[in-house]
């Protein structure tokens, strides 16, 4: 479950920006959501690929 805590730290640490960007329209804000979005493909990517590698070598 280390892969579910990293995913839950990820998307925790972005809230702040999200409300900032969307409630305060704040645009700097807007860069770091993007960059957590981004850090977020990069993470899911890897993911998906770790656990189709296990699943085709039997776990």
């Amino acid at each position: 479950m280390d892969k579910f805590q990293e995913l839950s730290d990820l998307v925790a640490s972005m809230q702040d920006d999200f409300d900032k960007f969307y409630d305060k329209k704040n645009k700097a804000a807007g860069t770091r959501v993007r960059k957590g979005m981004q850090d977020l493909a990069v993470f899911a990517k890897a993911t998906r690929s770790e656990v189709q590698e296990m699943k085709n070598s039997g776990m």
